[in-house]
């Protein structure tokens, strides 16, 4: 057994209470140690590791080097992670063993990508201090690709700071959301949660004009090729209230001006609930008498 590799098997049960503060014997080991007992290919790029360190550091890797099926060459683990990119993978792995990590000098690009692969390896410091970053301190690029943003977040379950900051800021200027090209290939998910909340700064008649193109836009057979409501079929339609089911009762009608309910919603009465429909049309009836 070489000395490197006695010095790692020495220090493993130490790895999870030793502050990175401490370790700078670690960010020698990952500069100058030539035994190493792990390949990691991503894609085109290899990359060398010590397995010890990152089944310490990470739980995925904790689980995923303890297979059975793990492939060997000269007794050196042969691992594959080919949805990481090189260049994320390379600042993980430069974490993991120095504990530093500069994410001003990082692109929007690169920070969404270590986001994700701190999620999927289950490196929730990092995790957590990715969405601190992107809240406190939220760049340029991060206004410019916002619904990128967005959407990266609300794919990562434990990824709620971040999700209900982005909530929270569309919220605040829903219009300046809604009238991007953007807005129409939005999540459903996404979409149900801002319509759901209270907080929503918008005139109902424009959420409702709004849901409705966004919904033409979901719609098989629609979009922008048959927009034009005056040559739909029955089936259409049937296809449109399909799409919007989830989303109608979360408009509040009542707040939709009388003059508005006769352009804008009863035109689309086959696509809304009926008792919804009903309500809402005695609501006008009795606020015109």
């Amino acid at each position: 057994m070489t000395t490197c590799v006695r010095f790692i098997n020495y220090f493993s049960n130490k790895l999870k209470i030793i502050s990175y503060e401490n370790e700078r014997t670690f960010v020698n080991l990952f500069k100058i140690c030539e035994t190493k007992i792990l390949k990691l290919y991503n894609n085109t790029k290899e990359f060398r590791a010590h397995s010890v360190i990152l089944r310490a550091r990470s739980p995925y890797f904790k689980g995923a080097l303890s297979s059975y099926w793990l492939t060997k060459k000269n007794d050196i683990i042969i691992f594959k992670k080919s949805n990481i990119t090189p260049n994320v993978f390379d600042i993980i792995l430069r974490y993991i063993y120095t504990g530093e990590l500069n994410l001003n000098k990082q692109s929007g690009e690169d920070i969404l990508g270590l986001l994700v692969a701190s999620d999927e390896l289950l490196i929730e410091e990092l995790y957590n201090y990715i969405q601190d970053y992107l809240i406190v301190k939220p760049k340029i690029w991060m206004k410019n690709r916002f619904t990128l943003v967005f959407h990266t977040a609300f794919k990562l379950a434990g990824c709620k700071k971040l999700q209900d900051y982005c909530l929270e800021s569309i919220c605040k200027n829903f219009y300046s959301f809604i009238t991007t090209k953007d807005f129409l290939s939005l999540d459903k998910d996404i979409l149900y949660e801002l319509l759901k909340r209270d907080d929503l700064r918008i005139e109902e008649d424009i959420a409702w004009d709004y849901l409705i193109k966004w919904g033409i836009n979901q719609t098989h057979g629609l979009g922008s090729e048959n927009n034009d409501r005056t040559r739909w079929n029955d089936e259409n339609y049937e296809a449109l209230k399909k799409t919007l089911n989830l989303f109608i009762p979360l408009i509040r009608f009542v707040n939709i001006l009388s003059d508005n309910f006769f352009d804008k919603v009863q035109p689309y009465k086959d696509i809304i609930p009926e008792r919804i429909y009903k309500e809402f049309k005695i609501f006008i009836i009795i606020n015109i008498t």
